[in-house]
């Protein structure tokens, strides 16, 4: 194809993509029309989310004793 034809094509792909998309339009308008509006149901006060709070103060260096049987390797020695 030459690059005239190649434009035309593309134009007349746009034009039936546009054409789709304002067909999709008014099919979503007319099911929006049909569908009556489901109540909306406020959310339960009595549940809070998971929330985690990490405190700003150094960790207690006791929590990371034994850490060398986590497979972190050997405390003050270089991996292999």
């Amino acid at each position: 194809m030459s690059q005239p034809e190649d434009l035309t094509a593309v134009h007349r792909r746009i034009d039936e993509l546009v054409q789709r998309v304002a067909d999709l339009e008014r099919t979503v308008d007319r099911l929006n029309e049909a569908v009556p509006a489901a109540p909306s149901r406020p959310a339960p006060k009595d549940r809070r989310p998971d929330v985690v709070t990490i405190p700003d103060t150094p960790y207690n260096a006791a929590l990371w004793t034994d850490s060398d049987d986590e497979g972190l390797g050997l405390r003050h020695r270089r991996a292999p």
